[in-house]
């Protein structure tokens, strides 16, 4: 029989979308389009489709942490990725795990609030968030309103970006992803295609020493969600497969725009493409 190949694991902790097209569910497409087995371990389960979430169900603070620990106990994850964490409780038990352990790379997407504005991290859970996981990361992905919760300041800007993301690195000690692509249009970079293309999404990335500004035009007539889920799972897998920590998020931004541009339909909705061809490691 012919030595197969081993493939690098990335572990996701984090909400199930019974729509699929967030959470868990986006979070192990895109390990599989990249070629790293996911394992999981789902912190809530949700009733949500693409466009509401109608419940949220915790899952237990110990059968989190169980999951956890089967998953390391067999499968140790090159890269580590949080989503919806959604309570103190499980915050503070995620938080205890690393706490304690010389872990891999650790991803912290910190998924406050869904598209359709539904609360995915209590409110007591955000101190618990900053004061314990946060000092853990390797990187923290905030969008706008995440940011400008994570910063106490209103983000109208480029440069508010700018600042923001080495105000999260100092103040926590962890690199910043922080994305822009819900600043006001009257601050992003005019349309540079003839046919009046759609303006950019920029995000900026800074680690206390290499910073990046990361750029990809919006495409026109697509709403999707799940696309932080993707972006920061993308950045775990490519950290599983040995990538260093700018590498990884400049392919991860390539791999989410492709997502976005070859989307497809499903009813009236449109959903990522987690495909094998959206791209691979470059």
């Amino acid at each position: 029989m012919p030595k197969r190949k081993i493939l690098p694991i990335a572990l996701t902790i984090a909400g199930s979308d019974s729509g699929g097209g967030a959470g868990v569910q986006a979070d192990l497409k895109t390990f599989a389009a990249l070629g790293v087995h996911g394992a999981s371990a789902i912190t809530c389960v949700t009733a949500q489709n693409p466009r509401r979430v109608i419940g949220v169900q915790p899952c237990s603070p110990k059968i989190v942490r169980q999951q956890i620990e089967a998953v390391f106990e067999e499968l140790r994850p090159g890269a580590v990725k949080t989503g919806m964490l959604f309570s103190a409780e499980i915050v503070r038990v995620v938080a205890e795990f690393f706490k304690k352990r010389n872990c891999p790379p650790l991803i912290i997407d910190p998924v406050m609030i869904s598209t359709s504005s539904a609360v995915l991290l209590k409110p007591s859970a955000i101190k618990i968030l900053e004061t314990q996981l946060l000092p853990l990361a390797t990187l923290v992905t905030p969008n706008l309103h995440e940011a400008e919760i994570l910063t106490g300041h209103k983000l109208m800007s480029v440069e508010d970006l700018r600042v923001a993301a080495r105000e999260i690195h100092a103040r926590f000690g962890c690199a910043a992803l922080v994305k822009g692509g819900h600043l006001p249009v009257a601050t992003k970079p005019r349309p540079t295609r003839r046919d009046g293309g759609a303006r950019e999404a920029i995000d900026i990335f800074f680690d206390g020493r290499t910073e990046l500004l990361l750029r990809a035009s919006f495409i026109r007539g697509i709403r999707t969600h799940g696309t932080g889920c993707t972006y920061s799972a993308a950045i775990a897998g490519y950290l599983a497969m040995g990538l260093d920590l700018p590498r990884a998020v400049k392919c991860a931004k390539e791999f989410v725009t492709q997502a976005i541009i070859q989307s497809r339909r499903i009813e009236k909705y449109f959903v990522l493409s987690h495909s094998e061809n959206v791209m691979r490691r470059k």
